[in-house]
């Protein structure tokens, strides 16, 4: 592998053929790689460094989260550690990947895990060049601590010894990888929010920035839009220009430089969380669409213009779709997304929140929910995801939370900082709706590793959001799920007001005070269960369907039963079922 050259001092960058011109050219072997996620990671440099590195296991490479074709880290052996918040897949639904069973045991790389906002955090501080970055996601409080001996640090509070302060060493890598809508031969990238993590990388890596683009432009053309610059020409090092370099996932362009944008490849995704399944297709996926392809040309010819073609984005109006069947019964994913909503609706109208994080899952489903059924009563609360689609007006049929036909319906674009800070933390009036894999009586949350070890995803933006604001939990329940004692403690429950079964809501005067089932709707059947298997009351369903030892109220209320208004509006939301 050759090395890297030194770089003079205010010169342009090194204009690259394409990006595995660039990453031979710039990354070296044992290197600190860090991928920038906006919506649009620079997935073909990835590639790039895949096919450079396969089978060195030297890397370390930094990414908010590992999901669709970021697989390739894993599959190439290229990678000796992963520092990210996020591994599994997202794409129709949040869900583990066989791939990081063993995640946990180091295996196929050593893992180091953050929330969103505190690992967006330590690359601010270290763009900014501060020692440290402060922290109110309750991350020593959890089981995110752990490994973290050097990075994290609890200390007294200067005002209040009683309290502490959260301290985060900076997050500092060799080289920041970035794909963005153009640039100029000089270097100046321009991009299009949502931007997620935005350009702190670029200013936190020590050497610089390995650019790719839509296209490369005339130096007047980025003269003429000066505050659509996202990283200037003097932190990038290299270069290319790669058409749909953020495929399979999305770009946003504006339509800027007369650059189309494209959407998630939704197909291409399904495909690769299939793959994944069995060891052998997993390493065929590999070999067809990264080991195997001499470049990001090749890439491109292999996907065929017909497939590149059906992506662009905006696109022409879709034929209408026939008016969604909301008749007869609802399932077990359809009642427990409903009343999610309908808690969460009730809580708007009685506490004031203006905002709803909405976290990915059946939680997202019934934030959106709730937002649509008190619009109906002219009641306004905003809808936000954690990489930065504020007010969103999510687009029916498009169930995946981060689409940018979302994007293009929220009223501000901003990024992690601004959403999961200002929006979130900062923001009393907020309420988060998240999902569980495991949720405890004190409704502490595990989304990390199950009881026999395997890996489920990680923290996202779940421990920054239940570490700061008032929440709704929505989960099926079962005694694998509502469980007395965590595996692993991803999320702190001390603000989780509600927890929401698929046959009533659990509630709590407050934290540190025990839950009780204060609302019952018959179950419906649901994953191994036929009618006959239903428990019969509320008492018997927190028996049977939960291992928590908790109590009915004695102010129980009759949830009515899920309407055909209720249903026609889900399923108008997710019209192929997916979270049904």
């Amino acid at each position: 592998m050759t090395t890297a050259p030194e770089r003079p001092a205010a010169t342009t960058p090194y204009l690259a053929s394409g990006p595995d011109d660039l990453v031979r050219r710039f990354v070296r072997e044992g290197d600190h790689v860090h991928a920038a996620a906006t919506m649009s990671r620079p997935n073909a440099l990835l590639n790039a460094v895949c096919r450079a590195f396969a089978g060195s296991h030297s890397l370390t490479v930094s990414t908010t989260a590992v999901h669709s074709s970021a697989h390739a880290l894993a599959l190439s052996g290229a990678v000796r550690k992963v520092i990210t918040g996020f591994v599994g897949d997202t794409f129709p639904s949040p869900r583990p990947n066989r791939l990081y069973r063993e995640l946990a045991e180091g295996r196929p790389f050593e893992i180091e895990m953050w929330s969103l906002l505190s690992y967006t955090q330590r690359l601010m501080a270290a763009a900014l060049g501060q020692p440290f970055a402060t922290t109110g996601s309750m991350l020593a409080e959890t089981d995110l601590r752990h490994g973290k001996e050097g990075s994290l640090h609890l200390v007294p509070h200067p005002e209040d010894p009683e309290r502490s302060v959260t301290l985060l060493t900076p997050l500092r890598p060799r080289i920041a990888l970035f794909h963005g809508v153009v640039a100029d031969r000089r270097g100046n990238v321009v991009a299009v929010p949502p931007l997620g993590e935005g350009a702190w990388a670029a200013y936190a890596a020590t050497d610089g920035v390995l650019a790719s683009v839509e296209a490369i432009v005339d130096d007047e053309v980025i003269a003429a839009m000066p505050d659509r610059v996202v990283i200037p020409a003097a932190r990038v090092l290299g270069l290319c220009e790669a058409p749909l370099g953020a495929h399979p996932q999305s770009l946003r362009t504006g339509g800027l430089a007369g650059v189309e944008g494209y959407l998630d490849d939704y197909a291409f995704l399904t495909d690769i969380v299939t793959a994944c399944k069995d060891p052998e297709t997993a390493a065929a996926w590999y070999e067809e669409w990264v080991g195997g392809v001499e470049s990001h040309a090749d890439y491109l010819e292999r996907l065929g213009e017909e497939r590149r073609a059906s992506l662009a984005f905006p696109a022409p109006p879709a034929a209408p779709r026939p008016p969604a069947d909301g008749s007869g019964a609802p399932t077990e994913q359809e009642q427990l997304i409903v009343l999610g909503a309908r808690a969460v609706a009730e809580l708007v109208r009685e506490r004031g929140y203006d905002t709803l994080l909405a976290g990915i899952g059946t939680s997202h489903m019934s934030a959106w929910l709730a937002a649509r059924l008190l619009a109906a009563d002219g009641v306004q609360v905003q809808v936000a995801a954690e990489l930065g689609l504020q007010s969103m007006d999510p687009e029916a049929g498009d169930v995946f939370l981060f689409s940018q036909r979302h994007a293009e319906r929220s009223q501000m674009l901003a990024g992690v900082a601004e959403t999961l800070g200002g929006a979130v933390a900062a923001n009393p009036r907020c309420l988060g709706v998240l999902s569980a894999a495991e949720i405890d009586p004190d409704a502490n949350i595990n989304t990390t590793l199950l009881p026999d070890g395997r890996w489920i995803t990680g923290s996202g933006g779940a421990n920054d959001i239940a570490s700061s604001v008032d929440c709704v939990v929505v989960a099926v329940a079962s005694p694998r799920r509502y469980v007395p004692r965590l595996t692993h403690l991803t999320s702190p429950g001390l603000h989780v007001r509600d927890v929401v079964s698929q046959f009533g809501r659990f509630t709590r005067p407050g934290a540190g005070t025990a839950f009780e089932l204060t609302s019952w709707l018959p179950p419906v059947p649901g994953r191994g269960r036929g009618a006959q298997d239903l428990p019969d009351g509320p008492e018997a369903a927190v028996r049977e369907l939960t291992g928590w030892t908790v109590g009915v109220s004695g102010f129980l209320t009759d949830e009515k039963a899920v309407t055909t208004e209720e249903l026609t509006l889900l399923r108008t939301m997710d019209p192929e079922g997916f979270y049904r």
